[in-house]
């Protein structure tokens, strides 16, 4: 009790009143646990509010702007301050840091088969189809009605769970989906999924088994998530498609409170220091509690070091195509036909009309809102170009407003190759940019230019299947460079799960779905795929799954040829990471990288100051200490490799691999070379006598081309056995 008033007095007479029309924003504030700072006491460490109360002004309204109090993701709390309130705050003991909150970005059937998981035989039965795992969600909410949640088949969760469900009236959680609680700061009300982003995610990880999904009639089959017998536990943070940096934090300290065991975050902010980064200060306080957290890389690319979520403790997921197309084909009055796709295929729709681009100027290439009104498109075929920031439906629209009969949407050129079917307006479909080129010389060059679009359903088989998805974010890791990001691609394009509403007007259907395209869709995949893992291996931690995944990765598509990017060209290691996550092997991956949250801290006492490595693990660290002697990016127990390497200086790394194949096994170096550097292994054999025995090796890196500057080359290590392939990517940069 004296702690506790020692703690008001403080708070009484430390803060001067600040003005009440005082400008309000959100900050996220780090302090000191109370122990840190000599106060002690049993109330103070089971309940935090009262410590963070004396940080507060002292002022009648004060304490209601506390909008979130967390206790394990931070010691601190976000509430509504203003400058003035916060440099006071900064004279207070105990007091680490304070900074206007940011918004982050929401990153927006078959797929299942697609990976290899097949119902009744194979890797699903394997892996328990991931029973007795929680995997929580963090997100725009749920539709709890929808098929994809009912417990058909589901056991109760387990006995660890300790979640709530602020679901109300008709609506109830079950033994699917166990857990729904609201976090969205500006959106009160039951954690009710207004948008659809949550829903698709959250059916991607571990929906229910749901026959004759399909939307406009295509890609009709039996909808499942990854781990369909995994339980879901669902925080909102937001709708549309930014969020609160505030709110994210909020609901990962009640899913890492609640017991979950994997955590699946469908957003990011962009590359930004670990120690600002409140998803990777988040993840860090629940892979310590043993929970593996998987989120997205971002929508940044084709473009180069546009990652998001980049730090060692997370699985940064880029997203690839599935062999599935919903074929729409561009046929020109010349013969000429080129392959695109298509949600709508309407039927009956043969008959070659006058085609038309009115390219010259930008806007009527865009086919924006308005910009055909004056031209005379009735009963048409429209040329349109991607971009402009105008959403592809909606140029449809706009030719259908116009009279136009029918659309052809030509690719930007960054996206090339990759298309996506899109639930469009009237008859249309997305061409490659390179069929868009030439459909335009087809129209300067003839008189009378003519087409129409032939639809052909849906195809499966597709051989170039895993493509890179041109919006999946590339490396290089901005935040921490001798990390090698993205860590693993999965689908992430034309992905069928369960949406709110009908999106083709059938308002009698309950299974109601959509295919909609992003990382958001990738990130989900793998959260099932961990899910499955941890069914199967619940002693492991988070790093061993995360390991298993990445080693087992597959770098071959359908076609058996390399995996290719947008381009049609071999994707490469900024693209892919390890490569293609390949469930069946993940499961039984024979030898696992592991690393603690003790390696992580000194990882980051090697790229940070000690205050800064505090605000990330949630408590104070010594750096300079024998616990935590600061480790190299590229010396952290990582399944990959990102080394810089000069025209002087060689290095030496180690790696730790764990046995979990075979308990008398044997495993062979293979070293496929990088150009331009000498890379050797040893030992090159690793002899194992048992289950759960740790073997140490060296690898050394040496340049022998001295020529470039500045450019990356790639290559792997692998160690072979008998039944077993554990491969690790390497990257190397050639610098000065």
């Amino acid at each position: 009790m004296a702690s506790m008033f020692l703690l008001a007095a403080i708070c009484i007479f430390t803060f001067h009143s600040v003005s009440a029309n005082s400008s309000y924003q959100t900050y996220i504030v780090h302090v000191r646990s109370p122990a840190d700072v000599g106060f002690s006491g049993h109330l103070l460490s089971q309940n935090l509010r009262p410590w963070y109360n004396t940080f507060m002004p002292f002022e009648p309204t004060a304490l209601s702007r506390i909008v979130h109090t967390y206790r394990h993701v931070i010691t601190g709390f976000a509430a509504k301050l203003s400058p003035d309130e916060v440099k006071e705050m900064e004279k207070k003991r105990g007091f680490l840091y304070a900074r206007p909150q940011k918004e982050y970005d929401l990153h927006t059937t078959h797929s299942p088969n697609f990976l290899g998981l097949h119902q009744f035989v194979g890797s699903w039965p394997g892996s328990n189809y991931g029973e007795g795992v929680i995997i929580g969600v963090i997100d725009s909410g749920i539709t709890p009605a929808h098929p994809s949640f009912n417990d058909e088949g589901m056991p109760p969760p387990p006995a660890k769970w300790k979640g709530e469900c602020e679901l109300n009236g008709t609506l109830t959680c079950n033994n699917k989906l166990i857990g729904a609680r609201n976090f969205a700061s500006e959106l009160p009300g039951p954690a009710i999924d207004d948008f659809g982003h949550g829903t698709h995610t959250a059916s991607t990880a571990a929906g229910n088994f749901v026959s004759d999904a399909n939307v406009f009639g295509q890609a009709n089959g039996t909808a499942s998530g990854i781990a369909p017998l995994a339980h879901l536990a669902i925080y909102k943070i937001g709708s549309k498609t930014s969020v609160l940096e505030s709110d994210i934090l909020a609901g990962m300290d009640a899913a890492i409170d609640d017991g979950v065991d994997v955590l699946s975050l469908s957003l990011g902010g962009g590359s930004t220091p670990f120690y600002e980064d409140s998803i990777a200060i988040g993840a860090f306080s629940a892979i310590e509690k043993g929970i593996f957290v998987s989120c997205s890389a971002g929508n940044g690319g084709p473009y180069s070091s546009s990652l998001s979520n980049e730090a060692p403790w997370i699985l940064t997921v880029g997203a690839s195509t599935i062999d599935r197309k919903i074929k729409a084909t561009a046929l020109l009055g010349n013969g000429e036909a080129y392959d695109g796709e298509s949600l709508y295929q309407p039927k009956g729709y043969p008959e070659l009309r006058p085609l038309v681009y009115g390219g010259n100027e930008t806007v009527v290439a865009w086919c924006g809102p308005g910009s055909l009104d004056d031209m005379n498109m009735k009963g048409k075929v429209v040329l349109c170009e991607s971009g402009g920031g105008i959403a592809p439906v909606e140029k449809g629209q706009t030719v259908k407003d116009a009279g136009g009969a029918a659309m052809i949407l030509m690719n930007e050129e960054a996206r090339a190759y990759f298309t996506v079917p899109l639930p469009h307006v009237l008859p249309a479909t997305l061409v490659s940019y390179y069929a868009g080129q030439n459909i335009k010389d087809y129209i300067n060059s003839s008189t009378t230019p003519t087409a129409s679009i032939l639809f052909g359903g849906t195809v499966i088989g597709d051989k170039t299947a895993p493509l890179v998805a041109s919006f999946s974010s590339r490396g290089p890791n901005l935040a921490s460079p001798g990390i090698l990001k993205p860590d693993i691609i999965g689908p992430g394009a034309a992905i069928l799960a369960a949406w709110p509403v009908s999106i083709d007007n059938y308002t009698h259907e309950k299974a109601t779905f959509d295919v909609i395209s992003g990382t958001s869709m990738s990130c989900p995949h793998l959260s099932g795929v961990a899910a499955l893992i941890k069914s199967a291996h619940p002693d492991w931690s988070p790093a061993m799954i995360k390991s298993a995944i990445m080693t087992s990765a597959t770098q071959i598509n359908l076609g058996n040829n390399p995996i290719l990017d947008e381009r049609y060209l071999s994707a490469d290691i900024f693209a892919v990471g390890a490569g293609h996550v390949s469930p069946s092997m993940a499961l039984d991956p024979g030898l696992v990288y592991d690393i603690t949250a003790d390696n992580y801290v000194s990882y980051l006492c090697f790229l940070y100051t000690e205050k800064q490595v505090a605000a990330i693990v949630n408590r104070k660290i010594n750096c300079s200490g024998s616990e935590y002697t600061g480790v190299p990016e590229a010396q952290l127990n990582y399944p990959s490799f990102s080394v810089v390497l000069g025209y002087t200086t060689g290095y030496v790394y180690s790696r730790t691999v764990t046995n979990v194949g075979e308990a008398k096994s044997t495993y062979y170096a293979k070293i496929e070379s990088v150009p331009g550097v000498n890379i050797t292994v040893e030992p090159t054999v690793l002899s194992f006598t048992e289950l759960k025995q740790k073997l140490t090796y060296e690898v050394y890196f040496n340049r022998q081309e001295f020529t470039t500057n500045g450019s990356y080359v790639q290559g792997s290590i692998s160690w072979i056995s008998t039944k077993h392939v554990v491969r690790i990517p390497v990257s190397v940069k050639l610098a000065m």
